[in-house]
């Protein structure tokens, strides 16, 4: 295949992407049927977007459907697309829940309520498959895997595993190994026009400047994924290390390997990659701040929200690359539109960043959400909201015994003098393990090109650039931060407004606490000083002295002026 290969970040790739497209899915570069669209449909002098109307009438399979990612990605491709023949969703039941009640259950989600509205039907265009990635063939019945084969024009992978602390063997089955599986699926697919893989922005974060271009890993993908068939833990344990190098952890190393994969064995298949960096809330679709999971600042905000999280070891002018889920949306649907349109002879790659056009860093995101924890607070904060980055080991773990593991222990012994379970120690020692993990990515700051992205918005029309808008340059970070703190509250939390004033109450209770408690802490400490110190002793007498001395001028001055 002729995939794009390290060291050549070359612009071939980008100008051969204006081929024409081919007769059928799968193959390259085939005769086209007709001249590609390039500019806005206009009917009954209403213009419509090319892109929208490129979905009408597909059949579109999508991994990792249940995801942050794939409602999202869901809910845009209904709403703008409601004659889209049907979405292929692959969906692992969970304890007590079938497959139609897990759609159900995404479908009964404010997400999606104005997908609702223009599209009633919504339900019967959503196809449900049993499926688990951690199986080798997916576990899917000969019927479904028929149909799948028969029907699907577009893929969306987005599924993986995103746990930063996840072992060797189950990150390289679900991002390596059922990557493979999926490709194998996609080459039996004839209606087949786009098969669009997504990674991530920190697959190669072991370089400082990463080009739109597949890296290699010193190990090939196929012995990695054979050794792990026969490998027992404790040996995958000792050799992870070595592994990932000098990668921060099994994930963003697996999702290199994913990306290998997808070069080495995409065969004939029109195939293109985007990488998003950190994936925060919604920035203006379906509407600003909507955030189901914990992962990236999700979990951050919370914490510090709580009062759990007083220091974070960071660099606050390094950037912190985030980029909202519907700019990710956006984008992949414009890069499945010209993939399937154009049919690039090369596979393109799309960085998905917000800090070459629209840089933020981790000192102004921090600000402006305390700010707007100081206007909207969580419900029963743990303290008050405040915190403040470290910037050495020896700092950090002064603050992380003092700021957080001494009030849990101090909670913890309250709870059980009033009978009660404790569970703070435990609940700190996992936050400051989360966040030990996330201190890689607050301490560095990269550089991603862009040039294919630029070239896919230059080829939009001015209808789908507002449609499927990915440029992050329009993006106002402090209304988007605290939409996002909101976000969290409203739809995570799922805490109510109305409960404002009464959470700005107990701050103020947590404030006077605190005062409290650190009088009281220094008059106890000052006693003690005085009780062993000859030379405390005597500064004390010497103030009290001083204070009489003074008073006694002062009542002396209000006698005589009497």
């Amino acid at each position: 295949m002729s995939a794009v290969t390290p060291g050549s970040p070359s612009r071939s790739g980008v100008r051969a992407a204006g081929a024409p497209p081919a007769a059928s899915g799968g193959a390259r570069g085939a005769a086209p049927q007709q001249e590609p669209l390039s500019g806005a449909i206009k009917t009954k002098g209403r213009i419509m977007s090319v892109i929208a109307a490129f979905y009408g009438g597909k059949s579109i399979l999508i991994t990792g459907a249940t995801g942050f990612l794939g409602k999202v990605l869901m809910e845009k491709l209904f709403r703008t697309s409601p004659d889209l023949k049907v979405i292929y969703i692959l969906v692992r039941p969970k304890a007590g829940q079938t497959l139609q009640q897990r759609v159900f259950q995404i479908l009964n989600s404010k997400l999606f309520e104005k997908v609702k509205e223009v599209c009633p039907n919504v339900h019967e265009k959503i196809r449900a498959i049993y499926a688990d990635l951690n199986h080798n063939d997916f576990g899917i019945s000969k019927a479904d895997l028929q149909e799948l084969l028969s029907c699907t024009n577009i893929i969306f992978h987005c599924a993986a595993t995103v746990r930063f602390d996840d072992h060797l063997r189950h990150a390289v089955q679900l991002n390596v190994t059922a990557t493979q599986q999926l490709l194998l699926m996609a080459s039996q697919m004839p209606r087949l026009e786009a098969f669009i893989h997504i990674s991530t922005a920190f697959a190669n974060c072991n370089l400082k400047h990463i080009d739109e271009v597949i890296y290699p890993c010193p190990v090939e993908p196929k012995k990695i994924i054979d050794s792990m068939e026969w490998l027992d833990d404790a040996i995958i344990d000792e050799i992870t290390p070595k592994l990932i190098g000098d990668r921060p952890n099994t994930y963003t190393y697996t999702k290199a390997l994913g990306e290998m994969v997808v070069q080495q064995e995409s065969g004939n298949l029109n195939i293109a990659i985007i990488r998003p960096s950190i994936v925060g809330a919604t920035w203006q679709e379906p509407f600003p701040g909507w955030v189901d999971n914990l992962n990236g600042p999700s979990g951050l905000i919370i914490a510090t929200g709580k009062g759990f999280l007083r220091a974070l070891k960071a660099t606050p002018m390094a950037v912190a690359d985030l980029i909202p889920v519907d700019t990710v949306v956006n984008l992949m649907l414009a890069v499945g539109w010209y993939t399937a349109i154009h049919r690039p002879k090369s596979t393109l790659i799309y960085h998905c960043t917000s800090g070459n056009f629209n840089p933020c860093n981790w000192g102004k995101m921090g600000f402006q959400i305390l700010a707007t924890f100081e206007k909207i607070p969580l419900e029963r904060a743990f303290r008050r909201p405040c915190a403040d980055f470290t910037t050495s080991n020896i700092t950090t773990q002064y603050w992380n015994a003092i700021s957080h593991r001494a009030p849990a222990i101090i909670y913890d012994f309250y709870l059980r003098l009033t009978g009660r379970k404790p569970r703070m120690t435990k609940l700190m020692n996992r936050l400051l393990r989360t966040v030990s993990m996330l201190e890689y990515f607050v301490n560095h700051s990269w550089e991603w090109s862009t040039y294919n992205t630029e070239m896919l918005m230059s080829e939009l029309s001015p209808e789908d650039q507002r449609v499927f808008n990915f440029d992050v340059r329009q993006l106002n970070w402090l209304e988007y931060i605290e939409n996002y703190v909101l976000g969290v509250k409203k739809y995570l939390l799922k805490e109510d407004m109305a409960g404002v004033p009464e959470a700005k109450q107990h701050l103020r209770k947590l404030r006077n606490i605190h005062y409290l408690f650190n009088t009281a802490l220094l008059l106890i400490a000052w006693r003690l000083l005085i009780t062993r110190s000859q030379v405390a002793r005597n500064v004390w007498f010497f103030i009290v002295s001083f204070c009489y001395k003074f008073l006694s001028y002062f009542r002396a001055s209000g006698t005589l002026k009497a």
